[in-house]
């Protein structure tokens, strides 16, 4: 019987990119103060990588804690535009103001993937991806908006590349995993050296 794996995130997306590639796991999502613990690092000028490797950091030991026996999968991303760290937004003027910020230019996603096993980290891996929105109309805008509907407020940077977003973009250099929020190549690799999948 191999190690149980479990993913510490509500994502959909993390969820099917995992059960796409084969991976067998159960979810169970923490509860993790992220607004309090970014403002916290960003006040102590964290560089963004590490503000998003210790969000999942913890959300994998608050879930590991709770079943020590499996392999626990904590993710976290973060969005940086000219020095500033992008959260989801909260509301569709929200989507619209960030989107506003990320026309015609470009901007780095940082998608952190952090595994514990029995209360303690084992493995890390930081996936980076360069994004460049091309320029587009206040009316592309708003029909986008109308068209991704509340879909957008779970996506830092107000986006799902996987879906109409890929409209908003010239050019992606990286991993097109991380853009999606999960470092999936490193972690599947991970998986297969401790023989969770086969070889």
């Amino acid at each position: 019987m191999t190690q149980p794996v479990i993913l510490a995130s509500g994502s959909k997306i993390r969820a099917e990119s995992l059960r796409n590639a084969g991976v067998t796991f159960e979810v169970d999502v923490p509860r993790v103060d992220e607004a309090s613990i970014k403002a916290a690092m960003l006040a102590e000028e964290a560089p963004p990588r590490d503000i998003a490797d210790k969000l999942a950091e913890l959300k994998s030991l608050r879930i590991s804690a709770r079943h020590p026996e499996a392999l626990t999968l904590g993710c976290d991303q973060v969005l940086v535009h000219k020095g500033r760290l992008f959260d989801k937004p909260a509301n569709r003027a929200e989507a619209a103001e960030h989107l506003r910020h990320l026309n015609g230019s470009s901007h780095e996603l940082l998608s952190a993937a952090v595994i514990s096993e029995a209360g303690r980290p084992v493995w890390r891996h930081i996936g980076r991806a360069q994004l460049v929105m091309r320029p587009f109309s206040d009316a592309f805008l708003e029909d986008y908006l109308d068209a991704e509907g509340d879909e957008i407020l779970h996506c830092v940077g107000a986006y799902r590349l996987e879906g109409r977003g890929a409209q908003l973009f010239s050019r992606v250099q990286g991993d097109y995993f991380s853009v999606l929020g999960l470092p999936l190549l490193e972690v599947l690799g991970f998986l297969r050296a401790r023989k969770v999948l086969i070889e």
